[in-house]
């Protein structure tokens, strides 16, 4: 691996790289225990849609449903784009404990896996993105007739069943070294659970009932859990195959405009991989980035700081590089 491993600043600039043996490990324990957990939250997220979907069907939907689904969906998905992508994976930008220990501990919530294991994988990603080791690429896994297809699902779930684990000691060393966010990793399983609880007992307190609980642990809990699981999913298959590139990356990213509200700016995913360390990802006018939004009023109020993004001119010269 590259002597800058442990610098995640460095991680997905070069594509120059020796082959290393130890960018995953092999456990047979680890790997069936996630295994089993994959297939378990994405299961009980479908069923929670489903039986939603009847509710809906039966008896129709309430103002408080739908505020808990779009708000939980909110704050959970910044802890995903905010926390976990744009400051752990690419530290685009520098805020005090308080606040990375708040987006850990949301993008847990998201059920993604600890945010350690999160971006251990996704700066392996950017470090080998659509060659042979990277652990999510839709253009290494085409089998069969069904070719693309089978790339598609592969990059959107089907490498969560892999046989091995990325190593975080290679590709996280800095986040295992920080003490807060470790510990906020140890105690993954709460957070997940909490972020499922919490709609459902405010809907409770809101409607004094047990059939609002549940409704509330429907909406803001599961289906939220199903819709922000698969949008993330699909900037690993959706963003590696359809859409435009703005950038000629050195690998098959694309720009999804449709993805981008849903996604908070994540689905400008080569504008992304052009500029890995960037804050904002959105980096024309009309590029919606709601992400960045949310990074640009932390700024703002002085909670977040050192908020990095491309010149225009930096910009339009790798523009013009194409």
């Amino acid at each position: 691996m590259v002597s800058e491993l442990n610098d995640p600043s460095e991680l997905g600039n070069s594509r120059d790289l020796p082959k290393i043996t130890k960018i995953s490990i092999d456990n047979d324990y680890l790997i069936k225990v996630q295994r089993i957990f994959v297939l378990t939250l994405n299961i009980v997220s479908l069923l929670g849609c489903i039986i939603a979907f009847i509710q809906v069907w039966l008896w129709g939907i309430s103002y408080l449903e739908i505020g808990l689904l779009l708000g939980m969906y909110a704050l959970i998905f910044s802890g995903i784009t905010v926390g976990y992508h744009r400051l752990f994976a690419h530290t685009s930008y520098k805020t005090n404990t308080t606040i990375r220990v708040i987006l850990a501990i949301l993008g847990s919530m998201a059920g993604q896996g600890p945010p350690i294991y999160w971006v251990a994988n996704h700066r392996r990603h950017h470090q080998y993105s659509d060659l042979p080791e990277d652990p999510h690429s839709p253009h290494l896994n085409s089998k069969g007739n069904l070719g693309l297809v089978s790339g598609l699902w592969y990059a959107h779930i089907g490498w969560l069943f892999d046989p091995e684990i990325t190593n975080s000691l290679f590709f996280a060393k800095d986040l295992l070294r920080d003490p807060a966010i470790a510990k906020v990793n140890r105690l993954y399983l709460i957070w997940l659970l909490l972020g499922l609880a919490i709609p459902g007992i405010l809907a409770g307190l809101l409607t004094h009932s047990w059939t609002g609980a549940i409704s509330g642990f429907l909406w803001g809990g599961l289906v939220r859990l199903f819709l922000s699981l698969h949008l993330t999913y699909s900037i690993n298959s959706i963003g590696h195959v359809f859409g435009s590139r703005l950038f000629n990356t050195h690998e098959y990213s694309r720009n999804n405009a449709l993805l981008a509200i849903p996604t908070m700016g994540e689905s400008w995913h080569n504008n992304h991989h052009a500029f890995p360390q960037s804050a904002r990802f959105g980096l024309k006018w009309w590029q919606i980035d709601l992400g960045y939004l949310v990074i640009r009023t932390l700024e703002i109020t002085g909670l977040a700081w050192d908020v990095k993004v491309p010149t225009s001119s930096l910009i339009q010269a790798k523009i013009n590089a194409n």
